[in-house]
């Protein structure tokens, strides 16, 4: 079954910062320049930049959007620049590229903080002189008229300093910014957000979607909602489907949110600073362990700002060597990272002193009694 079309994207919040970003958005629309939309993963950067290109002079063309993670150099290319026919094996005909699909429209690259060095320079190649070469061509097929629009979950600041990103890219695609906050710092927004995806859900799924309580409405306001709009859709959906009482109740929500609160419940005034503390560690650690984030996109961003002290991604490793054995390079692995980025994690660790001797996780029956992760928030359905 299909989901009812929206229309328009929108905002669907209250909080006074969301409204000033949607104020920034229009700003934006009125322009051609370039838009770098960051905040972390689920937080809604796609629904900004469509947004921003349905309220547009470019409205009435195409708005294409390609994802940049998890595509090797040679396919990205191709579906950004296209190919002549036998240009490689498979190559069968020419194809154009994305870039060339929206003449005088949008084109949208998520996670354009994944891109190679490589695709680096052949993006800002692109962006200095506007033509686009096919692969397997000898020279310029076309110039197109686009406006660009990136978006990251990474800190772009710091994987310049890191060496990971071109500092001239990324100028060049910092010319408006804007940034979306998670779902925990704009609470207000919560309920506003599950009472529109309930109402969207019972539509699609045929059912007749229930009021929220007041005792729910608090449990999914307290939440810390690490997987932000996406998690909140895919709970609001699972809801529907099982949800048969006209008025939703806190039995009715998932137990990872239950369970969560009352991990969080504080003793006393230090002690909540304490548990706040050592819940975001684990939450950052069930992010990557349990939920896929990478490491360099969930902790690196947020340890460089000082939003977590190096006691907390001392707790993050020792997470991670728990559930590896204290086997680092499975580590790599288990933390959402390629394979070669081995040496970088462990110079990054040691640069910062928090690389911890792997003997003492590989003592016998120290695995046994692995402490529980205490955000981990509820997978797709």
């Amino acid at each position: 079954m299909s989901l009812p079309r929206r229309q328009d994207p929108r905002f669907i919040a209250r909080s006074a910062t969301m409204r000033a970003l949607e104020a920034e958005a229009d700003h934006a629309a009125r322009s051609d320049a370039k838009v770098l939309i960051t905040g972390e993963t689920g937080t809604g950067k796609e629904v900004v930049a469509r947004l921003i290109h349905q309220r547009s002079p470019r409205a009435s063309s195409n708005m294409v959007t390609l994802n940049c993670a998890g595509l090797p150099d040679s396919l990205l290319e191709s579906e950004l620049f296209g190919h002549v026919k036998g240009s490689f094996t498979g190559a069968y005909r020419d194809k154009p590229g994305l870039l060339e699909t929206a003449p005088n429209g949008t084109v949208f690259l998520d996670e354009v903080g994944e891109m190679t060095p490589r695709m680096q320079v052949v993006l800002l190649r692109f962006l200095e002189t506007g033509e686009i070469q096919r692969i397997g061509a000898e020279r310029s097929h076309t110039r197109v008229n686009v406006r660009l629009i990136t978006a990251t979950n990474r800190n772009l600041e710091a994987e310049v300093l890191a060496g990971a990103f071109r500092e001239d890219l990324f100028f060049r695609l910092n010319v408006v910014r804007l940034h979306i906050p998670p779902l925990r710092d704009r609470i207000d927004d919560i309920v506003p957000l599950v009472d529109y995806y309930l109402h969207w859900y019972g539509q699609a799924h045929r059912t007749s979607p229930p009021a929220i309580s007041p005792e729910a409405q608090e449990l999914l306001r307290t939440y810390r909602w690490p997987g932000n709009v996406r998690e909140l859709r895919n709970v609001v959906e699972r809801i529907v489907l099982k949800t048969d009482g006209a008025v939703l109740r806190p039995a009715d929500l998932p137990i990872e949110i239950t369970r969560s609160i009352e991990r969080r419940e504080p003793a006393d005034v230090r002690g909540r600073d304490d548990a706040a503390q050592a819940s975001r560690a684990d939450e950052l650690a069930a992010m990557m362990l349990k939920h896929g984030q990478s490491f360099w996109s969930a902790v690196y961003p947020v340890f460089m700002s000082r939003d977590i002290t190096r006691a907390d991604l001392r707790r993050i490793i020792q997470l991670g060597l728990e559930e590896t054995r204290g086997n680092y390079r499975v580590l790599v692995e288990s933390f959402n990272m390629p394979a070669g980025d081995y040496k970088r994690f462990l110079s990054f660790l040691r640069k910062h002193d928090c690389h911890l001797p792997f003997q003492q996780f590989r003592a016998a029956g120290h695995t046994d009694e692995r402490p529980a992760l205490r955000a981990v928030a509820g997978g797709k359905p």
